[in-house]
């Protein structure tokens, strides 16, 4: 009797000559194959040349949270259930989470197909620096929470990786260039491995501009971080009081102002007392 598994099988982002052979063999070999969306699944196995034999049921955002107890009690029986999403890996900015909290949860195994990351390939072609990088995954789709979210990354120094829909793509842009600067580095990457591949490279302001009219297709954006700035221990202690006069603590403070001048947070304790006794 096989032992039951949970599979993360990374699928191609475009080109379907991208597949990992594991990923055939996995959708071949399963005994239940949970797809994001049935018939995109069955045209890649006909341009993988594969029959699939075992049953496909959806698993979607919509029916995620109702079908993840069917799943784990299926893999609990020892079935080998493999997952795929439309495009790359499960579970990222993809249905597949809540089933892997699930199998965590219940002891179950839970194992990957690795294969092609949008999110991986644009940081490596976007020019910018790859040595440190965060994924933000999409932002809100409301203008007020998105320019929150964004206000709140305005000082994050890692390479910034985003996916966004292109009907949003400018609007998004756009309130980048508000919250990091009209000239912040950043590149739109769009339809990757596909026949239209593109990505244009520039300052926010400026490829703000271009999306008005070119965005289609699927979208990762990359940004580089914020460039740290030479901090003045004198305009640092300041900032930190007038946080305490608007009722902040002063420990929290002065966390505040270390995380965004890069000054120690002892330091402008420090400072600020001594300048209280004096």
């Amino acid at each position: 009797m096989t032992t039951g598994a949970l599979v993360l099988a990374a699928t191609p982002i475009g080109d379907p000559a991208d597949a990992a052979p594991r990923l055939s063999a996995e959708l071949t070999g399963a005994d239940l194959v949970a797809a994001e969306d049935t018939r995109r699944t069955l045209r890649l196995a006909s341009a993988l040349d594969i029959t699939l034999t075992a049953p496909i049921v959806s698993y979607h955002e919509h029916n995620e949270a109702s079908r993840t107890a069917e799943l784990t009690a299926r893999i609990a029986e020892g079935a080998r259930v493999v997952l795929v999403t439309d495009a790359g890996m499960p579970s990222v900015s993809d249905p597949g989470y809540r089933l892997v909290q699930a199998c965590v949860e219940q002891e179950l195994v839970v194992t990957c197909v690795p294969g092609p990351s949008a999110a991986l390939m644009a940081l490596a072609v976007s020019g910018l620096p790859v040595d440190r990088f965060c994924f933000e995954g999409f932002p809100p789709r409301k203008a007020g929470p998105r320019a929150a979210m964004l206000a709140g990354l305005a000082q994050e120094r890692r390479t910034m990786i985003f996916f966004e829909a292109p009907h949003r793509l400018a609007d998004t842009l756009g309130a980048m260039a508000t919250a990091f600067g009209a000239d912040r580095p950043a590149a739109v990457c769009r339809e990757l491995t596909k026949t239209y591949e593109e990505v244009r490279r520039g300052p926010l302001e400026e490829l703000a501009q271009w999306a008005v009219e070119a965005s289609r297709g699927e979208i990762t954006v990359v940004v580089q971080g914020a460039t740290p700035r030479a901090a003045d221990p004198a305009a640092a202690s300041e900032r930190v009081r007038e946080l305490v006069a608007d009722g902040v603590r002063l420990k929290d403070a002065c966390k505040q102002v270390a995380a965004e001048t890069g000054l120690p947070a002892r330091e402008l304790y420090e400072s600020v007392l001594s300048r209280r006794s004096s």
